[in-house]
């Protein structure tokens, strides 16, 4: 069982994020440690007057010094404590009837359900876990036999090969954690439409799940009925066959990866959508878009649904400059009556943020557009009320 190591207490007037139960203590909050810690060790976290504050996992490496598991005092945390989570998590997912007609979701979302660091998705008969931090890291393996007891899946992926374990002193890993290896391509469903994914080495733990809803929302014949669709960082499609069930007279798929087009071919035939007038070009968003505008070519729908821009405040500023060029690129191309579903994925630019980007680029492209629909994550990537970061996808329609 997991034991206290020690207790950190904070500076004053830094107490309120924790009474407000965000799950995070930074640092710079911390006055000092009492005990000697390991990493990933669990500790108390106490006020500066030494009230009780919250219970959590330590990384004397990471900014964020304490990722909090407890606001109760009484409370401990043990493997008990850790399948009743799962278990909650898993619950909520059942309350939202995804399957049968949706086979590949989000079962646990980290923070938002109360289980920092740890990601898990369910893909079929297969879960995909992904540790993104070192607390997850050391308990990975017991949370990896309470997965396989509560779901019984045929076996479970580890896809922690992600860029932010490095700011958690963690090597990139990947692998079979329990139970058999997928095949090489798994077909789940997802309103029907059925996916070919690799859950060993596809972007991120196989599919967008996070676009699912938005997916169905685009592809609705009001919008793409005989209509020619641009999808742009298209990855395997993912917008593709829902268009193509619309009754899309044409779709040109548009992606830097020649195989994850391939892969995209491959679902629409999953799909039973083997269409001549279909496109799948390889090549840099932005100097295809120029090519396309330069030489007149027009569309009726534009899907832009580009990878991260911001990885961190940092980035925010040459990111709007990237989202404003692709967006005014993506007006200039639009016929008149044109609808364009527009996205980014960086939680450093917020809705508010984002939206006046995309003003931005409609006024120097001398166009007018309406927003119809104001997107964000499905809802199998809830957000945390005290955890505002954790929504980070928006779009427009």
């Amino acid at each position: 069982m997991d034991k206290i190591t020690a207790t950190l207490q904070l500076k004053p007037k830094r107490e309120k994020p924790v009474q407000n139960r965000h799950p995070w203590v930074f640092s710079g909050a911390i006055r000092q440690v009492k005990g000697e810690p390991q990493p990933g060790d669990l500790v108390e976290v106490v006020a500066h007057d030494n009230e009780w504050l919250a219970t959590g996992y330590y990384n004397p490496h990471s900014q964020i010094r304490v990722r909090l598991l407890s606001w109760e005092e009484a409370e401990t945390v043990d493997e008990g404590w850790w399948r009743g989570r799962l278990a909650a998590a898993l619950a909520r997912r059942e309350a939202l009837a995804l399957a049968p007609e949706t086979t590949a979701y989000r079962l646990v979302y980290a923070e938002s359900d109360r289980l920092p660091g740890l990601v898990v998705d369910g893909y079929g008969d297969f879960l995909v876990l992904q540790a993104l931090t070192l607390g997850i890291e050391r308990r990975k393996e017991m949370v990896s036999g309470l997965l396989a007891e509560l779901l019984a899946p045929a076996g479970i992926v580890e896809r922690s090969d992600v860029d932010v374990r490095e700011k958690e002193g963690l090597a990139q890993e990947k692998g079979v954690l329990w139970g058999e290896a997928p095949p090489e391509e798994l077909v789940v469903q997802e309103h029907g439409h059925r996916f070919g994914v690799d859950l060993m080495a596809g972007h991120k733990t196989g599919l967008y799940l996070d676009q699912r809803e938005n997916r169905a929302l685009v592809g609705q014949r009001r919008f793409l009925e005989g209509k020619e669709v641009l999808n742009v960082f298209a990855y395997s499609g993912g917008f593709a066959p829902y268009a193509a069930a619309a009754g899309a007279r044409a779709i040109v798929n548009l992606d830097s990866s020649a195989a994850a087009l391939a892969q995209a071919e491959r679902n629409m035939a999953l799909n039973g959508y083997e269409r001549p007038d279909d496109g799948y070009v390889v090549g840099d968003a932005f100097q295809v878009l120029r090519e396309y505008r330069d030489s007149g070519r027009q569309f009726d729908a534009i899907i832009l649904d580009p990878p991260k821009f911001a990885h961190s405040r940092r980035d925010v500023q040459g990111a709007t400059r990237g989202y404003k060029d692709l967006n005014w690129l993506a007006f200039r191309l639009l016929r008149p009556g044109g609808i364009l579903a527009t996205f980014s994925c960086s939680g450093a630019i917020s809705a508010d943020l984002f939206q006046k980007v995309v003003f931005g680029a409609v006024v120097d492209a001398e166009r007018d557009a309406q927003i119809l629909y104001q997107m964000g994550q499905a809802p199998d990537h809830p957000v945390l009320l005290t955890f505002p970061e954790s929504a980070y996808l928006k779009g427009l329609l």
